[in-house]
């Protein structure tokens, strides 16, 4: 898949990211080849691989997974406790988007 430098404008706006020229031609250029990778990646036959794991099954003795434990929350108040501004119940930040 061939990417165009207006793919990759408007990719860089929605993540507001301002690049020059020759930024947006060089990731064009990785980001069509990643793709196009991915394209090959595509066409081979994966009908009969088992899958190499799995994290809903039951796990074994050396599974990484923790036990799901219950437990009290955290209180609103201990939660607001040390925030630099809170009120009504939440903590207040500063505007960052200005769009």
């Amino acid at each position: 898949m061939k990417l165009t430098e207006e793919n990759v404008r408007y990719v860089a706006g929605l993540a507001n990211l301002t690049l020059t020229e020759q930024e947006i031609h060089q990731y064009t250029e990785d980001l069509s080849g990643i793709l196009t990778h991915m394209e090959k990646l595509n066409e081979l036959d994966t009908a009969n691989v088992e899958p190499m794991t799995q994290v809903l099954f039951a796990g074994e003795e050396n599974s990484s997974l923790r036990e799901d434990i219950e437990h009290t929350p955290l209180a609103n108040e201990v939660a607001l406790a040390n925030a630099p501004v809170s009120g009504a119940g939440y903590f207040k930040v500063p505007k960052v988007i200005e769009r």
